[in-house]
């Protein structure tokens, strides 16, 4: 009898040491998540958010960090040289940690629920060699911004659609506004030089790789659109510091109304700005334009350590199916000031939107006029190749070229081929 008692003590024990490691039984299942600060509402969404998932789902402890994007590159390092990543990681880029073997496929998590909302060009801009890694937490795209009552004193009624329109419009508006106006804001430099590399190649029928995925940085029409960034500076036409001055500033100066023309996000216009401005497609020689669109991620860790793998994957998938209910997203699209990823909450906001925002607030997303027209450009917006292996060396190497290109330096014909052969040999 003692040693059948001792037996089933040893037993129970055996349980009680499982369920406490959060493996199974009747235990929770702890997840950590890192979640980059979008904005002022980015803590206080998130801590609601807690609460409410941990209501919804007992069986989960979640524990959500909000760390700045100042910092969130060298904490997320750190946690990893320590064994100590999150298992669910809101950051920009993944191709280093799938080289490193540290992300879960998004297959393995994603409900096919969660899957058939995602916008497709979303789902497939976290594609490497066939296989999703990510998912796109929220979105924004860049248009050309105009201030209206600047081109209409300069003679110019509609915003440009082509190449040749901006250069007619710049130096209509230089000629009538002389120095008090600058015509066209310019950003090569070092934090979003890539960004305008996009803007101008892609609506030359050129960009950073061909209909193959091949690198094709030396492009014809990449040489083309190069030669027009120097052409704009050459003229005089931009800001006097495209090197060095980022987004930031330029925006700043379009909502102060001295800057007549940039390209920038659709959040770019500060919400007490007076200025009489337009959004509209960037400019093209193609056949249609092309709008950039920038899509976050959130991704998840491996963890070899937790027993309960299938109540982890649970958890996680939960974890999704909860953030992206098309009531809870939307209302985090509005609070962050981005665009949805998933096509309800697009539709949603596209007719909703007024209805998310918090009383009081000024530095929200707009209307639902807005959303829909933004969201409309979702499908068909370009993104960065971040899926390649080599990105960062050409996201350095084209804001390189411009700037060595537009000093005088080089040609672009030799800059980019250089490139080339650098990246693809």
């Amino acid at each position: 009898m003692k040693k059948r008692m001792l037996a089933l003590l040893l037993a129970l024990s055996m349980v009680f040491a499982l369920t406490a490691c959060g493996g199974g039984g009747g235990g929770k299942t702890t997840l950590n998540v890192i979640i980059s600060q979008y904005g002022n509402y980015t803590q206080e969404w998130w801590t609601q958010f807690e609460k409410d998932f941990e209501a919804a789902n007992k069986n989960v402890d979640l524990n959500i960090e909000i760390v700045s994007w100042n910092d969130i590159y060298s904490v997320v390092s750190t946690r990893i040289q320590s064994k100590q990543q999150p298992d669910i990681l809101n950051i920009s880029g993944f191709a280093d940690y799938v080289a490193d073997d540290l992300l879960m496929k998004a297959e393995d998590y994603t409900s096919a629920e969660v899957k058939a909302k995602i916008i497709p060009s979303f789902w497939e801009s976290n594609d490497i060699d066939g296989t999703v890694w990510a998912l796109p937490i929220l979105a924004s795209c860049r248009l050309l911004f105009c201030n209206m009552d600047l081109l209409n004193a300069a003679g110019i009624t509609e915003a440009p659609k082509t190449w040749d329109d901006v250069l007619t419009a710049c130096q209509a508006i230089k000629d009538t506004h002389g120095d008090s106006v600058v015509p066209w804001g310019l950003d090569i430099s070092t934090d979003e030089g890539q960004a305008a590399f996009s803007y101008y190649t892609w609506n030359m029928g050129g960009g950073f790789v061909d209909s193959s995925n091949n690198w094709a940085l030396n492009s014809d029409a990449n040489v083309k659109a190069v030669e027009y960034i120097k052409t704009l500076i050459d003229s005089g036409y931009c800001n006097s510091a495209p090197y060095t001055d980022t987004r930031y500033p330029l925006q700043d100066a379009f909502s102060a109304g001295t800057l007549a023309m940039m390209i920038g996000p659709m959040n770019m216009v500060s919400a007490d700005s007076s200025v009489n401005y337009k959004y509209t497609d960037i400019p093209t020689s193609t056949d249609k334009s092309s709008a950039m669109g920038v899509c976050d991620q959130l991704m998840v860790f491996k963890n070899d350590a937790v027993k309960d793998q299938d109540a982890r994957t649970k958890a996680i998938s939960a974890f999704f199916d909860f953030f992206y209910d098309c009531e809870r997203y939307s209302s985090y699209m509005v609070y962050e000031g981005f665009l949805p990823a998933t096509t309800d909450a697009s539709d949603n906001l596209s007719a909703n939107a007024e209805k998310y925002i918090k009383g009081g607030t000024t530095d929200v997303t707009g209307d639902s006029e807005y959303f829909e027209f933004f969201c409309g450009l979702l499908p068909n917006c370009g993104f960065y190749p971040m899926g390649k292996a080599e990105w960062m060396d050409v996201r350095n190497g084209v804001i390189e070229v411009e700037q060595q290109v537009c000093q005088g330096s080089i040609s672009a014909r030799d800059a980019l081929d250089n490139l080339q052969k650098s990246i693809a040999g």
